[in-house]
């Protein structure tokens, strides 16, 4: 597959993409003022955003899409289950409604939140603000980008380098590291760099809104705990219709 492709008139450049996104990304922070070392458990703690009105709309989400009333008491609950657990430091896609949800788990843990445009969700361009059922495709399975967006391999790339940096950041520390990220980043992640415990579950299709997942901090990377909601009861709990991914 060509690195650079031609879309309906348009021009996507896969390597400048990832290039672009890792030198936003940055170098890793220092850890004596980002992390807490000392010994604990050795874990990366995956986190999907909370709710948002456009999830629950079935509407592939702008870049700036915040999150709903719902979807900030999700995240407070996430961070009171969180919260005495140790952790080490947070890892935040900055878009708004990944952003908002590591919001509520500096506020009860007292840590900074490092910021990456590498764990940002899959880009589908010009499809974005769209109803995802009138689409004529399906563009979470699209191989090749939509118009202005990423391509299939240009994303799961960047999830790959989003992993190396987690990994190299989480050598730097012995407490868990939790990652708050999207739907179909964490799915990536799961898919291609974590491994499944032999009478562990299969992986959802789909996962929940401010759903917890664990995976062992070093290789193979086994799958700890999947698409956790535990901590949410009531009218917390999403409803099965609401879009994960885009």
């Amino acid at each position: 597959m060509s690195a650079s492709r031609s879309i309906r008139g348009q021009q996507f450049d896969d390597k400048a993409f990832i290039r672009r996104a890792s030198e936003r990304a940055g170098p890793l922070p220092n850890a004596n003022s980002a992390v807490r070392s000392t010994e604990g458990p050795l874990s990366l703690l995956l986190v999907r955003h909370g709710e948002t009105s456009l999830n629950i709309a079935r509407v592939l989400q702008p870049a700036a899409t915040p999150l709903s009333d719902k979807g900030h008491r999700q995240a407070a609950a996430l961070a009171h289950r969180l919260a005495s657990m140790g952790l080490g430091a947070i890892v935040s896609s900055d878009l708004p409604r990944a952003l908002q949800t590591a919001q509520h788990l500096a506020q009860a843990t007292d840590l900074p939140i490092i910021k990456t445009p590498l764990l940002q969700e899959r880009s589908f361009g010009d499809l974005r603000g769209h109803a995802y059922d009138r689409l004529e495709v399906d563009p979470i399975q699209m191989i090749e980008a939509p118009p202005g967006g990423e391509s299939m391999a240009a994303f799961e790339q960047r999830v790959a380098a989003a992993f190396a940096h987690l990994v190299d950041l989480r050598s730097a520390m012995q407490r868990p590291l939790v990652v708050v990220s999207h739907g179909l980043v964490i799915s990536v992640l799961l898919r291609l760099h974590a491994r499944q415990r032999a009478n562990g579950p299969p992986l959802p299709v789909r996962l929940r809104n401010c759903s917890l997942s664990i995976v062992a901090a070093a290789a193979p990377f086994e799958i700890e705990l999947l698409d956790c909601t535990a901590h949410l009861a009531g009218d917390l709990i999403e409803p099965p219709c609401s879009l994960s991914g885009g």
